[in-house]
């Protein structure tokens, strides 16, 4: 009989490539999963990894095995969605992951009608960067987490996830001294978030589309001091609405042909657990006006 916890783990290394990753992401050490690994590997009667040096690969049986990981896991979040299901209430805690400018702007309501409605449910939210989202659900860090992607930017599907329809669209804009077009500013200074997160790749995606290469000069994963910066004639930036509220005294917003959509994201299977669909309902009720939920 093959071990879950140990199918989560090859289903770990196949997302993130080594096995130092899956230790960090899973808080295990190396030297414990390599041995889990080679644990597995006997269980299963056939070689499932691939060791060349430091690097180690998935033998097409170890992907394949994979495959069958992730529904298992999937039918084991539905299990535990139909159990859920049949308790009396929601109680206990559900860990919510969100962007920064969301955490600010949505979540506070959101956890208001959450308590109005489930006093007993015990949200704890943690602020962490859409790109890393993946890596904590799948490592049970977070069990429901608050995504982006930009029209530059789309989100690839990843195995083990699955995401709602867009909660809310936002529009983007150009934070600057002055009116202007993205084109315009090719050679002014930029203020963009740090490289790997999506907001980064967005903007230098858009200064791509608009035929250069930006010259940044701050690198700030916070709107409101990016605001700050520009004010100070620092720069120039493209912020979402969420992240455009009280703008200082000489920034001037231009509203750009570009969208920024968010989703919730899960664990696949547990998309009909009554605590997931229940922070998923108070979303929508939370989201501000002039925000739609289009595609």
């Amino acid at each position: 009989m093959l071990d879950v916890r140990r199918l989560r783990l090859l289903r770990e290394l196949a997302h993130l490539g080594t096995i130092a990753a899956v230790a960090e992401a899973l808080s295990f050490s190396p030297s414990a999963v390599s041995q889990q690994l080679s644990v597995l590997e006997k269980e299963a009667g056939v070689p499932l990894l691939e060791r060349t040096g430091r690097r180690v690969t998935l033998t097409p049986a170890g992907l394949g095995l994979v495959r069958h990981a992730e529904a298992v896991l999937a039918l084991l979040e539905q299990a535990g969605a139909e159990l859920a299901h049949a308790r009396r209430g929601l109680a206990g805690p559900l860990r919510i992951g969100t962007y920064p400018s969301a955490a600010r702007a949505i979540i506070p309501a959101a956890l208001g009608g959450l308590a109005a409605w489930h006093p007993r449910l015990e949200p704890m939210v943690t602020e962490v960067d859409p790109a890393a989202v993946g890596a904590a659900l799948r490592a049970g860090e977070l069990d429901v987490a608050l995504v982006h992607e930009y029209d530059l930017v789309p989100a690839d599907p990843e195995p083990g996830l699955a995401v709602t329809r867009p909660v809310f669209t936002e529009p983007m804009y150009l934070a600057a001294r002055a009116p202007g077009t993205v084109a315009e500013q090719r050679d002014a200074p930029w203020i963009m978030s740090p490289p790997g997160t999506l907001c980064h790749t967005m903007a230098v995606r858009a200064c791509e589309a608009a035929g250069f290469a930006p010259r940044i000069r701050h690198q700030i994963d916070d709107f409101t001091t990016v605001l700050a910066l520009v004010a100070a004639g620092q720069g120039v930036a493209l912020v979402p609405h969420l992240g455009t509220a009280q703008p200082p005294p000489g920034v001037v917003l231009t509203r750009l042909p570009m969208y920024r959509r968010t989703r919730a994201a899960f664990r696949a299977g547990a998309g009909s657990h009554p605590a997931i669909s229940a922070f998923v309902s108070a979303l929508h009720t939370a989201v501000p006006p002039g925000l739609g939920s289009g595609a």
